[in-house]
C-alpha cells in the first residue's frame, strides 16, 4: 500500500511537471490580434484536471485572453475554451456557446459558462478540425 500511495505521488508530480511544460509552450504561442491575445492549440495531456489547471494559469498571465484547446487526454478528445471576463463584457463573446459549436467536430457535446467552458467526445481524429474552425468562429465573432 505504500509502494502505491509513493507511486501514485510521483506519478501526479510527473503530471504536474508535463502540463506545466505544456502551459510554458502555450504562453510562447500567443498571437495579438488587436487587443486580444490569442492561444489556439492542439496539446496532448494527462488528465482533464490539468486542461483546466492549464486554462486558468493562463488566463491569470496573460491580459485579455482567448483560449481555445484541443486535447488529447488519454486518447478521448476534450475542447477548452477560456475568455477573459474583459472580454466576455466588451465583445459579448460567450465561451459555452463557442464550445458547443466546436463539440460536434468531435463527436460530442459541452457546455459552461461565458468565460469558461468544456466539452468531451468520441471522435480523437477531430481534434485537429477544431483548432482550424475555432480560427474561423472567432474571426466571424470579431
Amino acid at each position: 500500500q505504500e509502494e502505491k500511495n509513493k507511486l501514485s505521488k510521483s506519478l501526479e508530480l510527473l503530471q504536474q511537471e508535463q502540463a506545466g511544460q505544456v502551459k510554458n509552450l502555450l504562453l510562447d504561442k500567443v498571437e495579438k490580434t488587436g487587443d486580444i491575445s490569442l492561444i489556439i492549440a492542439q496539446v496532448n495531456l494527462p488528465n482533464a484536471e490539468a486542461l483546466k489547471t492549464i486554462a486558468f494559469q493562463l488566463k491569470q498571465q496573460v491580459e485579455n485572453l482567448l483560449l481555445v484547446l484541443a486535447a488529447d487526454i488519454d486518447g478521448k478528445p476534450q475542447i477548452a475554451v477560456m475568455i477573459a471576463d474583459e472580454l466576455v463584457k466588451a465583445k459579448g463573446l460567450h465561451a459555452g456557446n463557442m464550445v458547443k459549436s466546436l463539440a460536434s467536430l468531435i463527436k460530442g457535446g459541452g457546455g459552461g459558462q461565458p468565460f469558461f467552458a468544456t466539452a468531451g467526445g468520441k471522435d480523437l481524429s477531430g481534434l485537429g478540425q477544431v483548432v482550424q474552425s475555432a480560427r474561423q468562429l472567432i474571426s466571424d465573432q470579431l
